[in-house]
């Protein structure tokens, strides 16, 4: 059982990870309690273009934050996060916003998004678990993605 779980784990979070990183870059509508991203201001796209960092684009500069996302599966656990530097906590402000900057949420998002896909990974992986085989009846519903 546990051995499933963690496989099923595995996957899951890999997923949410995959997602968390195609999300930056382009604007995102609302996901469910996550809002909607707002339009970069006239003087953040300024200074991007100053800069030479892509226009119209939220959140990409160098791709830094995009590479500090990542997923560690322990025992019954996944977590999927921003790693411990400086462009992982600059993502933490983008989750949540600041006084100054509306939110910009990946990980929420990500998660939310990929509700039915973890409902359905680990059901599966529970119900091969406790059978002791991948062979379960379709009837139980967790015979595709």
């Amino acid at each position: 059982m546990a051995k499933k779980l963690q496989e099923g784990l595995e996957r899951c979070a890999e997923r949410i990870e995959l997602e968390a990183k195609a999300e930056i870059g382009q604007y995102q509508a609302a996901a469910g309690p996550f809002p909607a991203w707002e339009q970069l201001a006239d003087s953040t796209e300024q200074e991007k273009a100053r800069l030479g960092y892509p226009a119209d684009s939220p959140l990409l500069r160098s791709g830094a934050m995009a590479g500090e996302i990542s997923h560690s599966v322990a025992p019954l656990e996944a977590v999927v996060g921003a790693k411990d530097t400086p462009a992982g906590r600059i993502l933490i402000y983008h989750e949540f916003g600041t006084s100054k900057m509306p939110p910009r949420p990946v990980l929420g998002p990500a998660l939310f998004k990929n509700r039915a896909f973890i409902e359905k990974t680990i059901g599966r992986a529970a119900i091969s678990g406790l059978i002791g085989s991948d062979r379960i009846h379709p009837s139980l519903g967790y015979d595709s993605e």
